[in-house]
């Protein structure tokens, strides 16, 4: 048997993820997925179509990740997501800053990166303040503060916090069936719910809600397969191989960009090195960007008035703040982190939608007193 070779695993991680990233931001940008935007419809116009592209796409995710788990392929308790220490504070207020945050801003951490690519400089901007303020909170004075004050605030469960470890916990139920069980049940639901509505059922919809689930799938096959390895030659330890966590990875998109902005800043330092996350901010990125030439369609755009630029500012940096506060966004939460059936996903999931939501009800209420 022939020993794995640690860089040609790297390599394979991070070109997959470039790849995948890649796929999603084309689709993206074609299909219009813009999950501020499904809040957006729901809550000023009625309109769920945007909001079932959502729900299809954690649909997608959470039989895709259960699938892979039931078969042994991966191990979902080795995520950021399921760890035992179940930080409530920091997934309510993250998730509802997140959600104040990408409403300023327009858009959340992915949709950023594909407006970047469609020639919105009003999302360049916002991209570099989310890089910054999540930097400073992953290792900066926001992280003490954060470590201090918000993460220490929670509770410490007898094992991993995904559902179906609970209820085996619980209830003495076998972990794998408890699994099978929720994995279809929360799946089925979501596809029943979101086909059930005949207006939703174009193309473009469906189109977009299964590939950005297929593509959270597609990530925790090659960080957690491809890239795992039981015993690395080196340390003679579990490595995962590529990943800024040093565990297994799916999609998000606020601290990788701060990681991708520390690599450039510290890019003579050689143990900066390309990661998934990082490779996974270029591949969103380029793949907008080539849909957006490719259809002509892309367009420079800048800020309206001062007060425009002001929303995106603290947009950017709410998000920035948020997203790490709750380990993700609405990508990193709202599908790979629910795609675990992590209690904190779904905490958090709820948590932006909230302050999406309240945020929009606020700015309704202004334009109408004006």
């Amino acid at each position: 048997m022939t020993e794995p070779n640690p860089a040609a695993l790297t390599s394979i991680v991070v070109w997959g993820a470039f790849a995948l990233a890649f796929i999603f931001g084309a689709v993206g940008n074609k299909t219009h997925f813009c999950t501020m935007g499904a809040v957006s419809d729901v809550v000023n116009m009625g309109d769920w179509n945007r909001m079932r592209m959502w729900l299809l796409a954690i649909a997608v995710a959470t039989a895709g990740a259960s699938g892979l788990q039931l078969a042994g392929l991966i191990d979902l308790s080795k995520t950021i997501y399921t760890a035992p220490r179940f930080t409530w504070l920091s997934y309510i207020l993250g998730g509802l800053l997140f959600g104040i945050g990408m409403t300023l801003g327009s858009g959340c951490g992915s949709k950023t990166l594909i407006r970047i690519g469609t020639g919105n400089l009003k999302s360049l901007v916002v991209a570099i303040v989310l890089a910054i303020t999540a930097y400073m909170t992953l290792k900066g004075i926001l992280g003490v503060f954060r470590i201090a004050a918000l993460d220490s605030v929670g509770a410490t469960l007898a094992g991993t916090q995904d559902l179906p470890s609970v209820l085996a916990r619980s209830f003495g139920f076998d972990k794998k069936t408890a699994l099978a069980v929720l994995g279809l049940a929360i799946s089925g639901g979501l596809f029943a719910f979101v086909f059930k509505a005949r207006e939703f059922r174009s193309f473009d919809n469906v189109l977009g809600g299964i590939v950005v689930g297929l593509v959270v799938v597609g990530g925790w096959y090659l960080s957690g397969h491809i890239g795992h390895l039981a015993e690395d030659p080196a340390t003679l330890e579990e490595k995962f191989f590529a990943t800024n966590s040093g565990r297994m990875e799916s999609f998000s998109f606020v601290a990788p960009q701060a990681y991708f902005l520390e690599l450039l800043m510290l890019w003579s330092d050689k143990s900066r090195v390309m990661s998934f996350g990082i490779a996974s901010v270029l591949g969103m990125f380029a793949g907008s960007l080539a849909w957006s030439l490719a259809t002509r369609s892309f367009r420079l755009e800048s800020f309206r008035d001062a007060w425009d630029l002001i929303n995106h500012l603290v947009g950017g940096a709410l998000m920035g703040f948020g997203g790490v506060l709750a380990l993700g966004c609405t990508i990193g939460q709202g599908i790979s982190g629910l795609s675990t059936l992590a209690l904190g996903s779904f905490l958090a999931f709820f948590s932006i939608i909230a302050g999406a939501a309240l945020t929009m009800k606020i700015q309704y209420w202004r334009l109408m007193k004006a």
